[in-house]
């Protein structure tokens, strides 16, 4: 009996039979659980932390980056760079202990054959052609568009070990999980709660964190790692409702804290 080729990447550690000749088993790999405790509202939270993810939203060049579309259009951007430090310090610590980290960005097809006329609207109100695809950024760069520096994560996130090993999922609606294979992705990693981090809170993150809760996960919102370009008023709605509605938030800084130093692997 020979457990299947866990090279498929980390879901497959998680997520796999034994097979022989004459016999599958269908048990999945054992997991022992890594218990957390963290100060959350509206109440305090234990966590599994083998059966945790966290999922960043939007950190990328067209939203954070001075060069990209957003700045272009005259947002300032400061606000939204506000969680790069904070993602910085505290996803080494999640890879460590063996927690997933998801990437979900804007990274639209080339020719748009999958967007529909409400979503080109957002990004170009007016209909001149400034939006989705176009170069309409400092850098020139095709505007969210897959494979392009402007859907790109921002430098100071995606230059930092582990990263290329992260999972990765392009998104094309404000939520996550429509259209997209996340779902599945976080299924086959066996996971029950979601940490969500990353821009517009009240926009990409918060519909990526409705969706998720309406589908039956437990939905956390790293406060501290989360930010946006919007009114005050409607990080304190996004805040209000999503732990009144959908699940809990909790401070990056106090889930650091609580990380006890990852175990040492041993050798074999």
């Amino acid at each position: 009996m020979t457990r299947l080729d866990t090279s498929r990447g980390p879901s497959a550690a998680r997520n796999s039979w034994t097979l022989g000749a004459d016999r599958a088993d269908l048990r999945r790999p054992a997991r022992e659980p890594q218990v957390l405790h963290v100060e959350a509202a509206p109440q305090s939270l234990t966590l599994d932390l083998a059966r945790t993810a966290v999922v960043v939203v939007d950190m990328q060049n067209d939203f954070c980056h001075p060069d990209g579309w957003l700045a272009g259009i005259g947002v300032d951007v400061t606000p939204a760079r506000a969680p790069i430090p904070v993602l910085a310090d505290l996803l080494p610590a999640l890879r460590g202990h063996d927690v997933p980290v998801v990437w979900v960005s804007w990274g639209n097809r080339p020719d748009q054959a999958n967007l529909p006329p409400n979503v080109l609207h957002v990004y170009d109100p007016d209909g001149t052609g400034a939006g989705i695809g176009s170069p309409n950024n400092a850098a020139g760069s095709p505007v969210l568009e897959a494979g392009s520096w402007a859907a790109a994560v921002v430098d100071e996130l995606s230059g930092a070990p582990g990263f290329a090993d992260d999972l990765h999922v392009d998104k094309y609606r404000m939520s996550g999980f429509v259209d997209t294979p996340l779902d599945s992705v976080l299924r086959n990693l066996r996971v029950d709660t979601l940490l969500l981090a990353g821009v517009n809170a009240d926009q990409c993150v918060l519909a990526t964190l409705m969706d998720a809760a309406n589908i039956g996960y437990d939905v956390v919102m790293l406060e501290d790692a989360v930010a946006t370009t919007s009114p005050t008023f409607c990080i304190e709605a996004t805040v209000y409702n999503v732990r009144q509605c959908f699940g809990f938030t909790a401070l990056a800084s106090d889930l650091l804290a609580a990380l006890q130093p990852a175990p040492r692997k041993t050798a074999p």
